[in-house]
């Protein structure tokens, strides 16, 4: 069903700018909490029926999840997926919420309405993407192939984690490096932390979007999603339980291991993680862009969060330039290494060294490999990174989570 415009009776559509319902045919703008449709109350009980149900048995296999839906202005069948809450009719473009799923099952407390418009997020997109040293030119210049607006549904829970880990390191003892064991124990309390609430989309996808600022919040009106789409929650108290529990442990972990000093090459090698989540969870929609493009047959998508404008994307990237770059600074760091030695041992190349700056060059020494060391440790965690990021960009589950929804 479509909210209409008092004056003209057209579909009105959220302006994330103006933070309006907005008219494109008479241009009256209105308050979403001042707008209440009066067909509302005939559509509540209008559910989206089974496709097998409404075209009769079916073979193709990508069809048991469809549903089918009546358009409220031009009585088009709008095909939806078996958690979407709202969509746009793909024959007159006008904005359709499945309202049977909003109220009938668990209608959310809280949305978060789109402060960052469709033009805003693509302007970001692209200022973020030229940013990238090794990106290639032409996705530098990509042109976007779809950009949807999508609210996500979250649950927003009240969380006590306690653990008890063992973390393994290396110290350095005199010349040489010992493995070494560190315990640390603790708890953590979330008063308001957001879970990805839709199967849909991976949580890894999701975690990436943060933050949101949570107090930007308003009491959920159905309005807000004119013109947007949006799933509703398909998890259980269980999912929830578990998403928490990985989420407060990456938490855990992180200042655990910030607080071992002294130590390299820390990492978790035991833990006893236990969570209690409150059962008393806030259901609330949050706003992501999601925008996608082609390069070399494979699909991109960028995220952006639709409340904050920050990017979230891995893309692909020039290697031969990467490694050219990486042998560059190898080079230049053993020349550097070598005017080092040079300079401040004069005596190393003449042959006539004391004890003392015999100790002296092993210090040199010592700290030139910890550091070119170091610097290759880092470029390969850095290296590591990039990769989950361009596989989560290129994640099909992603790809196909956004293209299921309608026309523009």
């Amino acid at each position: 069903m479509a909210t209409l415009c008092k004056n003209c009776s057209h579909a009105l559509v959220f302006d994330p700018r103006t933070q309006l319902l907005t008219c494109s045919s008479c241009g009256s703008t209105f308050k979403p909490e001042e707008i209440e449709s009066q067909a509302k109350e005939y559509r509540e009980d209008l559910k989206a029926e089974a496709a097998s149900e409404v075209y009769g048995t079916v073979d193709d296999k990508s069809l048991m999840d469809c549903y089918v839906y009546t358009c409220s202005e031009c009585g088009g069948e709008i095909i939806v997926n078996g958690t979407e809450a709202s969509t746009t009719c793909v024959y007159c473009g006008n904005p359709n919420v499945v309202f049977s799923r909003i109220s009938k099952q668990k209608r959310p407390e809280f949305i978060m309405p789109f402060s960052i418009s469709k033009e805003q997020a693509i302007v970001l997109a692209k200022k973020a993407i030229k940013k990238g040293i090794f990106v290639p030119k032409e996705i530098k210049n990509f042109s976007v192939d779809c950009c949807r607006g999508i609210y996500l549904p979250y649950w927003i829970v009240k969380a006590k984690y306690a653990d008890a880990v063992v973390i393994k390191g290396q110290v350095k003892q005199g010349k040489n490096s010992v493995t070494k064991y560190f315990g640390r124990s603790g708890r953590l309390d979330f008063d308001s932390l957001p879970l990805d609430a839709s199967r849909a989309l991976s949580d890894e996808s999701s975690a990436k979007l943060e933050p949101f600022n949570l107090h930007n919040l308003k009491q959920f009106d159905e309005d807000y999603l004119a013109g947007f789409y949006s799933n509703v929650s398909d998890v259980t108290y269980s999912d929830v339980r578990s998403a928490a529990l990985l989420r407060a442990q990456e938490f855990f972990n992180e200042e655990a291991l910030a607080d071992v000093k002294g130590a390299s090459s820390t990492e978790v090698v035991a833990s006893c993680p236990s969570i209690r989540v409150d059962p008393d969870m806030v259901y609330a929609m949050l706003p992501a862009w999601f925008i996608t493009f082609k390069y070399k047959g494979k699909h991109n998508t960028i995220l952006v969060n639709g409340d904050s404008g920050k990017v979230v994307c891995g893309l692909p990237w020039r290697k031969i330039l990467f490694y050219c770059l990486l042998i560059g600074v190898g080079i230049a760091v053993s020349v550097a290494a070598y005017y080092v030695f040079k300079a401040t041992l004069p005596l190393f190349f003449t042959g006539r060294r004391s004890s003392s700056s015999s100790r002296s060059e092993g210090r040199i020494i010592a700290l030139l490999v910890a550091g070119i060391i170091a610097l290759f440790t880092t470029g390969i965690r850095k290296f590591i990174k990039v990769i989950k990021s361009i596989n989560l960009t290129q994640d099909k589950a992603m790809f196909n989570f956004m293209k299921k929804r309608q026309g523009e």
